[in-house]
């Protein structure tokens, strides 16, 4: 009908003063596209499903939450957040006690 919308993604980790980097690991899970159905299904869709699966693989491999942040373009991936659709950025828990 018209609505599918394809959303390019990456996941990329912090890397010191050279800024970010695409988080290690499995490259084609770090970067990819996804497909969705219908309009409401936007980007902020799509970054949700990246971090689930992210968290999901931490929790099952026994790994700590990570500093991560997770860009979303619309069709073709850009250069960075500035030309992104969504930028979602996750930071582990700090225990101030």
């Amino acid at each position: 009908m018209g609505t599918e919308r394809t959303w390019a993604y990456r996941v990329e980790e912090p890397h010191g003063s050279a800024g970010w980097r695409p988080l290690a690991g499995h490259p084609h899970r770090r970067r990819g596209k996804i497909t969705t159905s219908t309009l409401r299904q936007g980007a902020k869709y799509v970054a949700a499903l990246v971090v689930t699966d992210l968290l999901t693989e931490w929790k099952v491999n026994g790994i700590c939450e990570q500093h991560v942040r997770v860009i979303v373009w619309a069709e073709e991936e850009g250069t960075g957040p500035d030309d992104a659709a969504f930028t979602v950025e996750i930071q582990p828990h700090v225990d101030t006690q």
